[in-house]
This record gives structure tokens, C-alpha cells and sequence, in this order.
């Protein structure tokens, strides 16, 4: 969901030319692509682990949640390990930690298997994110039709919305629907393994393996902006990852739908406006995108509410979206204002704070939201959540309305 990192590339790493480059480049982008799809195909087949070993929605939501929380503990203590040993290694390190979670999936016999390979699965996304990212740039260089950073926010967030949908449709079609998504999903991370394996290193400077936390950083110069940008996309964080949790839940009790499919249909919506919503901030003045991200993600949460309250599909749909397009203008505007805006000493720390607080966010809500299913039931918990999101935005908005009055 992003990219949690920020590079300084070197202009005389060179990037390789020629179709060997745009060859390795694509290994690269395959790479990030499949690790990320690993991430989101459990997401279908939730409630079908729930029958089969038979735990509550809470469970899910647990299940759910380590995942996210893998991904904070791997940008604390991997933010910079591909700075230090090397592009090359840290990717092969995250494929093989792909292949790792689906081959734990595909021969899980009980709940903890499921909760180890999620939190693997949050290690490797960690990894990949800021590696691949990085050599991309290297890669491709600057002057590349298609910009390396827009490759990678494609791999990556292409990767999150095709995983959910490719293992819903696999487990509706294909026989033996815990195991077949898996074996496919091993398949293509072996392929990723193979690609980043046989192409050398991009980077030609590295500083040395020494193990200690990626510091945590607020710019003061930025302060307000940055939480303001923060609160806002950690909101859409949030219903992301209940969305991503809850809504196999959903069309299974309220809707009695019994397609997979449509359960990766509505978060592939969710993380491919999120993608687009990356793309649009770019075309969008600083000074509009935050008041109409937060505009969006209070939208988006009536319309789930609304579909939480009638049980209707299309609110959930439109929700779905509207969060995505909303939280990707968010991120935009709050990545876009660390880079350009913050001390270029202090860019990557900062960078790995903003996706720290956001993948708490999509973590904590998540198991909360567990916890009110528990006590009131799916409808009335997903009914009061939209409403804390609403009220958040709501408050982020004013806040923007304030400032902007004071600077008039």
C-alpha cells in the first residue's frame, strides 16, 4: 500500500540499458507485483477458514491485523537494509518470504499456521516495497517513458487489488478452493525468485550491514500538514483494512452470496482507486487535494454505512471505490509534501513514520472492529465505525477550514 521508503538515487548508478534492462526492470516490477498479491489473497478465503477451523470474525480480523503489524515491525527494523547490503538480496529475501507464506498457507492444518504466515507475509511486503522501489530508479533512470515511480505504484499497488480477486476466482472455479489459490500463488512467487536471482545488483553504493531501528521522525516544518495528511489517509488505512477483513463476512451473513469472487471484486475496487487516487494527486493543487480526500473518505463512509444498514451490494461498491480513490489522494498529498517539503536528511525516516502510522491504522480499527462484532453484531459494528472514519475526516476537514481562514 505504498511505498514506505524513500532513496536517494545516485545519477552515476547507470542504470542498465537495452532490453537487459528493461528485462531486469520488469523482473523487479514482477517481483513487487506477485509479493504484493500474496498480501491480499487470503482476503476471500476468510470465511472459509473460519468453517474449517472453526473461529469467530474476531479471529479474522486478528488474522488480518498481524499482517499490517509484520509490515510496521519490518520497516523499524528493515528500513534501510537494502541501502546497506544491496537491492538484490533484500528482494530475494522478500520472494522467498512470498514462497514461504503461500507454501504455510497451502498446508495450514490450524489458526496459528494462518497467523504465522501472515505476519511472513507482512515481513516481505516491508522488504519488497523500498527495495524494488529503489531499483526501479536505478534501473530505469530518470529520463524513462514511463517513470520508475509510477512502474512502482503500479506493481505494488496492482499487486494488492489482483492477489484478492485472482484467489476469489480460483477458489469459485478451481477444485479445492484453501488449497489451489496457493498453489498458483507459489507458483508465481517462485517465478519472482527466479527473476530477481538471475539479474545483478542495481546499486553500486552500499553502506554496510548495521542492525538497528529505522529512527521514527516527525518534520516540524511540516508538522500540521503532515499529521493532518496522516489522519486522513490513516483513516482510509483503516477502513481498508476492514474492508479487507469483514466483507468476505458480509456477503456471506447479511447477503448470503456465496462467491469469493465478488468478495475480491470489492477489495481489488478498493485498492485499485487507491492506486488511482496516487496518480490523480499529481494533477491536483496542494491546497485542494487534502480537503477533497477528506471530502471523499467521509462519502465513502456513509455509503458503507448505508449498505452496513439495508444490506444493499451497490453502497459497498461505491464505498469501496470512493475510500480508495480518497485514501490515494491522501497518501499523494502527504508523501509529495514530506519529499518536497522536509529536510532531505530527515526525508526516509520521515517517510517510514507516515507508512508506520498508517499501517497501524490499518491494523488497530480492524481488531476493534472485531471486538463490536463480538459485543453487537456485523451490521451495528461496520454502522459505528463508518461514523468514528466520518467524524475523524470531519475533524481534519474543519481543522483544514481553520487554517485556511487564519492564512487568509
Amino acid at each position: 500500500m505504498g511505498n514506505p521508503t524513500t532513496r536517494t538515487i545516485d545519477p552515476t548508478n547507470t542504470p542498465e540499458g537495452g532490453e537487459g534492462g528493461r528485462l531486469a526492470a520488469f523482473s523487479v516490477a514482477f517481483a513487487l507485483w506477485i509479493t504484493m498479491a500474496g498480501t491480499t489473497a487470503p482476503t476471500p478465503l476468510y470465511p472459509l477458514y473460519g468453517e474449517q477451523f472453526g473461529f469467530t470474525p474476531f479471529t479474522v480480523t486478528v488474522v488480518f491485523a498481524v499482517y499490517a503489524l509484520g509490515v510496521v515491525l519490518g520497516l523499524l527494523v528493515f528500513g534501510r537494509l537494502s541501502d546497506q547490503v544491496g537491492r538484490r538480496p533484500v528482494l530475494i529475501a522478500a520472494t522467498l518470504l512470498s514462497v514461504c507464506a503461500a507454501a504455510v498457507f497451502l498446508f495450514a492444518e490450524n489458526v496459528g499456521a494462518v497467523l504465522v504466515a501472515r505476519v511472513v507475509s507482512g515481513i516481505s511486503a516491508a522488504l519488497v516495497t523500498g527495495a524494488a522501489t529503489a531499483s526501479l530508479a536505478e534501473r530505469l533512470g530518470p529520463h524513462a517513458r514511463v517513470k520508475p515511480a509510477t512502474v512502482a505504484l503500479l506493481a505494488n499497488m496492482g499487486g494488492l487489488a489482483c492477489g484478492t480477486l485472482l484467489a476469489g476466482i480460483l477458489a469459485d472455479v478451481a477444485p479445492s478452493p484453501l488449497r489451489t489459490p496457493w498453489v498458483v500463488m507459489l507458483a508465481l512467487a517462485g517465478v519472482g525468485v527466479l527473476g530477481v536471482l538471475l539479474n545483478g545488483e542495481s546499486s553500486a553504493h552500499r553502506s554496510g550491514f548495521s542492525p538497528r531501528l529505522q529512527p521514527l521522525h516527525v518534520p516540524g516544518e511540516i508538522r500540521s500538514d503532515f499529521l493532518r495528511s496522516a489522519m486522513a489517509a490513516g483513516s482510509g488505512f483503516a477502513v481498508l483494512g476492514v474492508l479487507t477483513a469483514v466483507t468476505g463476512l458480509f456477503l456471506g451473513t447479511v447477503r448470503h452470496e456465496s462467491s469469493h469472487a465478488l468478495t475480491g471484486l470489492v477489495v481489488f475496487l478498493a485498492f485499485a482507486c487507491t492506486a488511482l487516487g496516487q496518480l490523480l494527486v499529481r494533477v491536483l493543487r496542494p491546497t485542494i487535494a487534502l480537503p477533497a480526500a477528506c471530502a471523499g473518505l467521509i462519502a465513502a463512509a456513509g455509503l458503507i454505512a448505508l449498505s452496513m444498514a439495508t444490506g444493499t451490494l451497490a453502497p459497498l461498491l461505491a464505498g469501496a471505490a470512493g475510500n480508495g480513490l480518497a485514501t490515494g489522494i491522501a497518501v499523494g498529498h502527504g508523501i509529495g509534501g514530506i519529499t518536497t517539503r522536509s529536510a532531505p536528511q530527515h526525508r526516509g525516516a520521515a517517510v517510514s513514520t507516515f507508512f508506520a502510522i498508517l499501517y497501524s491504522m490499518l491494523a488497530v480499527p480492524a481488531i476493534g472492529v472485531g471486538v463490536l462484532i463480538r459485543e453487537t453484531g456485523l451490521r451495528p459494528a461496520g454502522e459505528t465505525f463508518s461514523a468514528v472514519v466520518a467524524a475523524l475526516c470531519l475533524g481534519v476537514l474543519l481543522s483544514l477550514v481553520r487554517t485556511g481562514r487564519k492564512a487568509a
